[in-house]
């Protein structure tokens, strides 16, 4: 076996070489990819672009299992998903290191928020508006990972959702392209870190390729149909972001957009992804998505799906077993072009070499590293600092928050209170649950003072009232009640759509039977998704939406709780008041009738039965002071192409206590050839102040802030009005002016 420190010296060095010294190892790793590929036979090259799931491979004994350990020793399996572990993805590696041109296997996990050490769901640590926390979220995830023998994960998803019915909304980043683009390259640049090839780091995929997000009625799985422009608009710039950002793959998606599998789509893959933006990484299927082109209707059998995946820029096959099953034929026949699998090849093999696998095949999988780095406890330090960072003070009446920690007497009541799975949400590798805190165990280690009570009331789902009578009666005794209610984790996440997007059970009747005592309720909610909660919205007395927290989301709700920590999270999705309004953005277009009085809805763009407004609006989120905005500038009222405008305002805390705010940018064009959305996100600032401190905060304005995809798909500011807006949230502009472009 290689020793590790010579490569480890060489990637140190790498990350600090000049351009064109970066530019000459990229050649000289194309040379080997080219010298490697005209040794290889099509098996060899086909067998490169099969990923196979290792739960067999790795035990128990199975006929299934020796016939996969017979492939990977051949040479017929490039990479593997589901092994983890430096023990386990060793064992795999000596393995195909037995075939004959020994070439090394890529390890790939769904590591999604977290490794060992859970951070929040991705939809909450967007709620952050941090990009360099969930950068840490991502690099201690890579760190992880990476210790236990794991060189890839498929994470992030970039998707925008604005149907919060869609269980997958939790993988991402909200509704707001703009705010997702950041986020994306945030989490790109944490797991990738300055280049591949680091022994702490992995590679990334941005996934899914594309319009997943926008399922018709929320469905998993189900359909896209929607115009090129929107998709150019607001679909596709998180994935642009990170194909800039270097990203390593991209994961096509299951749905069909406009009638084609993404899969098998030569538009998104060749046309766009490899051709317009000149994409240089592979692109993984999603599991088993090739063939189910079949079950599509798009293709006639296996045979044709591994011939249309492949020519339409699909490079591995997730799981599928179509292309090592009947690619060589099809390149045999004519069907599939020799150039096409290559290409595919090529891609793959680089990355290999790129994460210096050639030369020590064993380089991530270290036993002895793996032991020390999952023991770090700066990792847990991390996960509670992004976890306090991403929850969002919805409500706070007559300042029922933060509580004391000591001469009170707290309640603490309800399905989620005690429980550690229900924490971590979807996608969690371990299934260790000791390390969790949960919400009962955080408020009673940091309120020693306080007399804390606890009762369940329910299991969680809260199925039947039969723990009600118990939590009313502690509720009668308390001073405060902590209500920790929500979805289970389960609730959320890939298949997991929901028709009913509120509480589940019977979870809104126990609040309203702790209500009726008097007492002050403080409603912790946890989910990952928006919900619908409109009694509690309406009569409790404070809202924390604690997302699905993580590993220290007990310490981290306490923290805010009892005012360690002054809450600044601001929502990424909009909260809507009914199912009717789905889906629903703040980014909405304006109409020929639009409502310009809730009490005038005549012939408007309006329901009768509800406002048109939601319950929380994008950008949403309290803090435990109070924030001025004022002292407009925009230093010049007319812009010229390729000149930029500065506008800048005065920020101040007005309160008692330091608090950060997260002051947003948004912009409209007045008038443009389409229709443009009324409010559009264009730039935000995370500022942190004392009580009475002032800071002026500048934004820059230049023709990209003010371009969109006209109806021909081309990319330009238009000359014309723009108003330009800036506020606390997408309902809650406080100061704006107009910009005009020549």
């Amino acid at each position: 076996m290689m020793t590790l420190k010579p490569m480890v010296v060489s990637v140190a060095l790498l990350c600090a070489l000049p351009a064109l010294a970066r530019d000459q190892i990229d050649k000289s790793v194309d040379v080997k990819v080219d010298a490697l590929l005209a040794k290889m036979t099509l098996q060899e090259k086909i067998g490169q672009l099969h990923q196979l799931s290792g739960r067999e491979a790795t035990g128990p004994e199975s006929a299934k299992r020796a016939s996969q350990l017979a492939e990977i020793e051949t040479g017929n399996v490039g990479s593997m998903l589901n092994v983890k572990g430096a023990q386990d993805t060793r064992a795999m590696q000596a393995l195909a290191l037995k075939s004959r041109l020994k070439i090394p296997l890529l390890f790939g996990l769904d590591v999604i928020h977290g490794y060992k050490t859970v951070f929040p769901v991705p939809l909450g640590e967007a709620a952050s508006w941090d990009l360099e926390a969930i950068e840490r979220s991502a690099q201690v995830a890579a760190r992880e990972a990476s210790a236990a023998g794991l060189h890839w994960t498929f994470a992030p998803m970039v998707d925008i959702g604005r149907d919060p019915r869609w269980g997958r909304v939790m993988e991402g980043a909200g509704e707001d392209t703009y705010l997702g683009a950041q986020i994306a390259r945030a989490r790109v640049k944490g797991f990738q870190g300055a280049r591949l090839g680091s022994t702490d780091r992995i590679m990334a995929t941005a996934k899914h390729f594309a319009a997943y997000g926008a399922a018709i009625a929320g469905r998993d799985y189900n359909a896209v149909d929607m115009s090129l422009q929107q998709l150019y608009e607001v679909y596709l710039p998180p994935f642009k972001a990170a194909a800039d950002a270097g990203v390593a793959t991209f994961m096509n998606s299951f749905n069909s957009l406009n009638g084609v599998p993404a899969t098998g789509s030569a538009l998104l893959q060749r046309d766009i992804l490899k051709g317009a933006w000149k994409y240089p990484g592979f692109v993984v299927s999603d599991w088993a998505s090739i063939k189910e082109m079949v079950p599509h209707g798009y293709a006639a059998d296996e045979a044709d799906a591994a011939v249309k995946a492949l020519n339409a820029g699909s490079d591995m096959d997730m799981e599928g077993e179509v292309y090592i099953a009947h690619l060589a034929q099809a390149v045999k026949a004519g069907k599939v072009p020799q150039k096409n699998v290559d290409d595919a090849v090529r891609r793959i093999l680089r990355k290999k070499f790129e994460m210096g696998l050639f030369d020590d095949p064993y380089r991530f999988s270290d036993p002895k590293r793996e032991q020390v780095v999952l023991a770090d406890p700066q990792h847990r330090a991390a996960a509670r600092d992004v976890a306090r960072k991403s929850l969002v003070l919805l409500k706070n009446e007559r300042n029922v928050l933060p509580l004391a920690k000591s001469g009170r007497r707290i309640a603490v009541i309800g399905p989620l209170a005690d429980s550690k799975r229900d924490l971590e949400g979807g996608w969690v590798v371990s299934d260790v649950r000791g390390d969790v805190v949960t919400l009962l165990q955080g408020i009673r280690g940091q309120a020693p003072g306080a007399q804390v009570s606890y009762a369940a009331a329910c299991a969680p789902g809260c199925a039947n009232a039969d723990g009600f009578a118990a939590a009313v009666d502690a509720a009668a005794k308390a001073d405060v009640i902590v209500l920790a209610v929500g979805e289970t984790w389960d609730m959320s996440g890939e298949a997991k759509s929901r028709t009913d997007i509120g509480l589940p059970g019977r979870q809104t009747e126990l609040f309203q039977r702790l209500k009726a005592t008097g007492k002050p309720v403080v409603a912790v909610l946890f989910a990952g998704r928006p919900m619908i909660f409109n009694e509690i919205a309406d009569q409790a007395d404070a809202i924390l939406y604690a997302w699905f927290p993580g590993s220290e989301g007990g310490n981290a709700v306490a923290d805010v709780l009892f005012g360690d920590y002054n809450p600044s999270g601001k929502l990424p999705a909009t909260f809507p008041r009914n199912l009717g309004q789905i889906p629903i953005t703040y980014a909405q277009t304006m109409t020929g009738r639009p409502v310009v009085d809730e009490k005038n809805i005549v012939y408007r763009s309006a329901y009768i039965d509800s406002p048109n407004t939601p319950r929380y609006a994008f950008g949403h989120g309290k803090s435990y002071t109070e924030f001025g905005y004022s002292g407009l500038r925009l230093d010049k009222a007319t812009l010229r192409q390729g000149e930029s405008a500065t506008l800048s305002f005065e920020l101040e805390n007005k309160g008692k206590v330091a608090g950060t705010e997260i002051a947003q940018l948004y912009v409209r064009d007045m008038v443009a050839s389409i229709v443009r959305p009324v409010k559009e996100l264009k730039g935000f600032a995370k500022v942190q102040l004392q009580p009475g401190e002032r800071r002026r905060v500048t934004f820059t304005i230049d023709p990209d802030t003010l371009s969109f995809f006209n109806g021909q798909l081309k990319w330009g500011a238009e000359p014309g009005a723009f108003k330009l807006m800036v506020g606390s949230a997408s309902d809650d502009i406080r100061l704006d002016t107009t910009l005009q472009l020549q």
